[in-house]
């Protein structure tokens, strides 16, 4: 799966070097027995292994960053992911360049994707996202988050 707007498809280059590490990452087949935390793959490009419960869609904010496109891949659980362009939505908490986020209030319409075990979505600085989303009750997840410089 993967989302994006046209313009967005010819900005950026999804199949560059910096994106291949990634993916070249995501398809090693011990992904299940790493422990949560951080992982350097080189050029810049982090790993972060993460273990959670998702929570309700009211409680969980958009966000977007500036520095990094994030590739989030599902190794167990599942969560609805929230999307929708960040053009015009209304700030809740301003930029902190120290973690790269900015969070914003809920928009009037948006659209959410469903990840299960295996999938991945790839976001730009341009999309705002909101992960870790209750699906039908809270469940467990483990998930990878890329982060790939812009």
């Amino acid at each position: 799966m993967f989302y994006t707007s046209t313009g967005l498809a010819e900005k950026y280059n999804y199949l560059e070097e910096k994106f291949k590490i990634g993916y070249a990452f995501l398809r090693r087949t011990d992904l299940a027995e790493l422990p949560a935390g951080p992982v350097d793959l080189g050029d810049g490009i982090t790993a972060n292994v993460q273990h959670y419960t998702t929570f309700s869609a009211a409680a969980a904010k958009f966000e977007t960053h500036e520095k990094y496109f994030d590739i989030q891949y599902v190794i167990s659980g599942e969560e609805m992911f929230g999307i929708v362009s960040r053009e015009g939505l209304e700030v809740d908490t301003p930029y902190d360049a120290e973690k790269d986020i900015t969070f914003y209030k809920e928009p009037p319409a948006c659209g959410s994707v469903l990840l299960c075990e295996g999938d991945l979505v790839v976001v730009a600085p341009e999309d705002a996202h909101k992960p870790r989303c209750t699906v039908k009750e809270a469940c467990p997840v483990k998930k990878i988050v890329i982060k790939v410089p812009v």
